[in-house]
């Protein structure tokens, strides 16, 4: 299939017309690594339905966005699954997913997931930058723009000075993304490390979803 651009999934998002059973409810930041995982794997009784991925420049605004959809297209489908972590909503969008009846995938953000949770977590590193391969593509779009570092790029030190290297968390294996990752960890003066995640817990959390069907 045609994958939607970045812009647009950062914009507007992307949806599938009803065709499966399971639906899939997800940040428009993780739409070719679902669909990827998808098609590889023959999980064709799942669609998938990704909100705007800017909708993580105002964590408060995703709680209310996602029950709106499940609410939306509840009816349409016999399960919904929301490939959202917690992503800065402090609890809300959990709590609003257990009120709704639906599943959400375990982890505090998808840097923690794609890495495997328990790893991150062990890792504990409070002063690693993280970007994956959406956010390398949508470098500008979604941090040098965001921060005003276009305009005002003495910003750097105050907003990036207590980091102390960006970690390249890589979904795919793509010497173009990677040197375009280690310019962006030279924009913002950070010392660069480049990881190959894979696809980490977010394989499994849909793995269990699709033996479910």
């Amino acid at each position: 299939m045609t994958l939607p651009q970045d812009n647009t999934l950062t914009e507007q998002g992307f949806a599938e017309p009803p065709s499966g059973r399971v639906l899939l409810i997800a940040c428009g930041a993780l739409a070719r690594e679902i669909l990827a995982l998808r098609d590889a794997n023959g999980w064709n009784h799942m669609d998938l339905h990704c909100l705007p991925a800017k909708l993580h420049l105002f964590p408060d605004r995703i709680t209310d966005a996602v029950a709106d959809m499940v609410t939306a297209r509840h009816d349409d489908y016999d399960r919904i699954f929301v490939v959202y972590a917690d992503c800065g909503t402090g609890g809300q969008l959990q709590a609003k997913c257990a009120e709704l009846g639906v599943e959400m995938i375990a982890g505090p953000h998808c840097y923690a997931f794609f890495e495997g949770n328990e790893d991150f977590a062990a890792r504990d590193e409070i002063t690693a930058f993280y970007l994956t391969d959406f956010l390398v593509r949508q470098f500008d779009a979604f941090i040098w723009k965001p921060m005003g570092l276009d305009r005002h790029p003495e910003l750097r030190d105050m907003l990036f000075g207590n980091y102390t290297k960006l970690v390249y968390q890589a979904q795919t294996q793509d010497p173009a993304l990677t040197a375009k990752a280690r310019d962006c960890a030279t924009r913002l003066g950070l010392d660069f490390e480049y990881r190959f995640t894979g696809y980490g817990d977010l394989k499994t959390a849909l793995a269990q979803q699709a033996a479910k069907s």
